[in-house]
């Protein structure tokens, strides 16, 4: 055999070798179906293994068989679906994002609408993220988001699922069914993220609360007045999908907002500037949840809860027991229409007692 023929014997054995292995790592993507997302994968149990929910839930909400389901960032993830389910009757998913910004929260609550055909609660837990002047144009974070999982054409998926990390979480659900690695997530997207309640100590949390020893936090002085005009001319451009989502939950059903309770250190400065388009983005929130039928409840203000240092374990997110303080005072908050008479919660709107009433927001 001459040179040439031997290089090019090599270089065919080379290629089919290649393309053999992406031929076969391809089948066993398409054939373990970590996300939940091909057409024609093999039924079997699918436990959400990755640590990114933004690949995670749409297939939960397109195979799951919820009918209610929690949105939000993570100060919305210690909500428990099994204790809302009693609450609010109806089946629970927990499908709020670790950081998630408006346009990401909107998408995957398009996708329940779009899916879901008959959605029964719709919570929606509200952060700043709702109230940023620039939301429209930061859409995303350094965490990568799957466009293509949350349209309606299944089989565009494919092209994206070969890749390390989709082989990775493969690798995974196999390790899960040799019973050697638990799953990421529970089957309803819930998961305990905080350190367990005996691991609470101040040396621990002091420094993430407020940034260094504990301070207090006097007001604005001068305190921050904006006139009318400024008002006016603030923009919080993720209202518009609020807005189109609120609407879109179908008569029958019930719309939820809260603002969530993050500690006060977490807060703007009172009567400051950021404080004032905080409450006017409050304002505009309440607008849309009366157009819409939406209760409209708010935790985010000084009160017993979010100045107490020990329901917190960072600025942002507080213990397991205040989160089973929260799904009942929601619950509470909705189906007696009223103030909490501690005052850690305000029923800033209350759903109509006849029903939900839809309109446009003027």
């Amino acid at each position: 055999m001459t040179q040439p023929q031997a290089w090019t014997g090599f270089v065919k054995t080379l290629l089919l070798t290649a393309g053999g292995l992406v031929a076969a790592l391809m089948l066993f993507v398409l054939l373990v179906d970590p996300y939940d997302n091909v057409p024609f994968s093999p039924p079997m149990a699918r436990p959400m293994m990755d640590d990114n929910q933004r690949f995670l839930y749409p297939g939960l909400v397109r195979h799951g068989a919820f009918d209610s389901a929690v949105f939000g960032t993570s100060t919305s993830r210690l909500l428990q679906p099994a204790h809302l389910d009693g609450l609010f009757g109806g089946r629970f998913a927990n499908l709020a994002m670790n950081s998630a910004t408006a346009w990401e929260q909107y998408k995957i609550a398009d996708l329940f609408l779009r899916t879901v055909p008959r959605p029964r609660t719709v919570v929606v837990g509200l952060d700043r993220v709702w109230c940023e002047s620039d939301a429209d144009s930061q859409r995303l974070t350094f965490r990568p988001f799957p466009p293509w999982m949350y349209d309606d054409d299944p089989w565009n998926d494919l092209l994206y699922l070969l890749n390390g990390k989709t082989l990775e979480i493969a690798a995974r659900l196999v390790e899960y069914h040799l019973g050697l690695r638990p799953p990421r997530l529970g089957p309803d997207g819930y998961e305990v993220f905080v350190p367990p309640d005996n691991q609470w100590s101040w040396a621990k949390v002091e420094a993430k609360i407020y940034g260094g020893p504990k301070r207090a936090i006097p007001p604005a002085e001068p305190p921050y007045r904006p006139t009318e005009a400024e008002r006016q001319s603030w923009r919080f451009p993720a209202l518009a999908w609020l807005d189109e989502l609120v609407g879109r939950v179908p008569p029958g059903a019930q719309p939820v907002l809260a603002f969530m309770p993050v500690h006060v250190a977490a807060m703007p400065q009172p009567s400051s500037p950021p404080a004032a388009r905080e409450e006017e983005c409050k304002s505009r929130v309440a607008r849309i949840a009366a157009a819409h039928g939406a209760a409209l409840v708010d935790f985010r203000f000084p009160s017993r809860i979010t100045s107490e240092d020990t329901n917190y374990w960072d600025s942002l997110h507080y213990r397991v027991g205040i989160a089973d303080w929260i799904e009942r005072s929601l619950a509470t908050a909705v189906r007696e229409r009223r103030d909490d008479p501690e005052g850690a919660w305000r029923l800033l709107v209350a759903p109509p007692a006849e029903g939900p009433r839809r309109g446009p927001v003027s």
